[in-house]
């Protein structure tokens, strides 16, 4: 093949591949939101957890969310919880202490999730439950 054909080719490809970016930003533009962030004391469920958040508050270098969960026995449960931060993504402490969560279970149970917030410079906090295909996100701040 001649330079001149390779040339026009990958010229002709480039152009392909800048329409189909714009086509695809396109569609974005017009997509809707992909959930709305639920509020405190607002049941939901989630998969196969039926979960309220109650409230949260940060104590020393960590963050304690208040919940009710309940819905299936999940000894790692908790690990379905994650913190979003503008910096990075946390996972919960899984750790046993009292009042702490330490699996899901299927009677109610009131307890706490943590996160240890120390190396996250981020004010903004999201906390994403995702199980299967479901997923739910508070706004902690």
């Amino acid at each position: 093949m001649k330079t001149r054909t390779l040339l026009l080719l990958s010229v002709g490809t480039a152009l392909m591949i800048l329409l189909a970016g714009g086509a695809l930003l396109f569609q974005l533009s017009n997509q809707e939101s992909t959930s709305a962030s639920l509020a405190f004391g607002q049941a939901t469920t989630v998969g196969d957890v039926e979960v309220t958040v109650n409230g949260s508050d940060v104590v020393a270098d960590t963050l304690v969310v208040s919940v009710a969960i309940s819905g299936v026995d999940d000894i790692d449960g908790i690990e379905s919880f994650r913190l979003v931060t503008g910096d990075r993504r946390l996972d919960p402490i899984a750790a046993p202490a009292a009042g702490r969560c330490a699996e899901i279970t299927v009677a109610v149970q009131e307890c706490a999730i943590e996160f240890d917030i120390s190396a996250s410079q981020g004010t903004s906090r999201v906390l994403v439950l995702r199980r299967g295909e479901d997923q739910a996100t508070w706004r902690l701040g």
